[in-house]
Formats: structure tokens, C-alpha cells, sequence
């Protein structure tokens, strides 16, 4: 499976941005899917996950705002961040496991996007 990340850019503090990641392959719907992010200077961090029939996992830091689905048919995994701030701001990450689950640990994705940067002015 490839993946690309696209949807990145620059947005105001408060406002929104929603990621794409388009699969390519026949395995997408067996995957599970996640989001990591990597700031300036920082280690790369999860965002958040979803796995195979739906089921979520969402740090602590973008509860509530961000919105991660999945869209089987089109082979295609969606970040949706709303009340965006100028912490979120960092290359964002898609990445697949085999395991189809929504795990948090980075250790078990074992296919990964090529980033896409997303820019949070104040």
C-alpha cells in the first residue's frame, strides 16, 4: 500500500484544515490508519487512529477538535482539524498497520505517507 498526504498549508489560529490520505492497493479496508505529526525540534507524536470497522483513538491534546474517519470505498483516510493553534503546527503523518486496529504506538505502523506540512500562524 502507497500512501499520499495531501490537504496541508497555512491557516490562521481558531481555524480549520482537513488531511487527506489516498491508499493505494486492495488492502486499504483491512488496515487500520493513523495520524502522527512531527513538530520543529520535536519527535514525531501520535495524532490519532482508526481502525477497521470504525472505532477511534485521539491524543489528549487534540481531543475535541480534531476528527479522524476513513472512506473504504475511495481508499482514503481524512483528518479533520477544527480550533486550530500554533502548537499543532508540524509535518502530519499517515501511516497503515496490519493489524487493523487504532493503535497509538508508532512501532506498529509499518507503512508510512511522505508528510505534509501543516502551518498555524497567531
Amino acid at each position: 500500500v502507497q500512501l499520499q498526504a495531501s490537504g496541508g498549508g497555512l491557516v490562521q489560529a481558531g481555524g480549520s484544515l482537513r488531511l487527506s490520505c489516498a491508499a493505494s492497493g486492495r488492502t486499504f479496508s483491512n488496515r487500520g490508519m493513523g495520524w502522527f505529526r512531527q513538530a520543529p525540534g520535536k519527535e514525531r507524536e501520535f495524532v490519532a487512529a482508526i481502525n477497521r470497522p470504525g472505532g477511534k483513538a485521539y491524543a489528549d491534546h487534540v481531543k475535541g477538535r480534531f476528527t479522524i474517519s476513513r472512506d473504504n470505498a475511495k481508499g482514503t483516510a481524512y483528518l479533520q482539524m477544527n480550533s486550530l493553534k500554533p502548537e499543532d503546527t508540524a509535518v502530519y503523518y499517515c501511516a497503515t498497520n496490519p493489524f487493523g486496529t487504532a493503535t497509538i504506538e508508532q512501532s506498529d505502523y509499518n507503512n508510512w505517507g511522505q508528510g505534509t506540512l501543516v502551518t498555524v500562524s497567531s
